[in-house]
């Protein structure tokens, strides 16, 4: 797992090979430790990610801006409230 911040505001993590729930967990603390409209993106390999994560940011309250799946790989872009 690898957590990335870029000067553009963005923080990508990396949650490629873990398994339900550590994907949601790993994403939550992330999101504690963000500022107020940051970006943050997430990879997984998990296929229950594509129900956790959405779950995840209905819980918090932040802004789920993309969802996709390429290659065995989901992306999410998760906008920090």
């Amino acid at each position: 797992m690898a957590d990335t911040a870029s000067p553009t505001g963005e923080t990508r993590l990396d949650l490629k090979g873990l398994k339900c729930p550590l994907p949601a967990l790993k994403a939550r603390k992330a999101l504690t430790r963000l500022p107020a409209g940051t970006l943050l993106i997430l990879d997984c390999t998990d296929p229950m990610a594509a129900i956790d994560i959405p779950n995840l940011v209905r819980e918090t309250g932040d802004a789920l801006e993309g969802q996709e799946r390429a290659d065995g790989v989901l992306s999410f872009r998760i906008r920090k409230a």
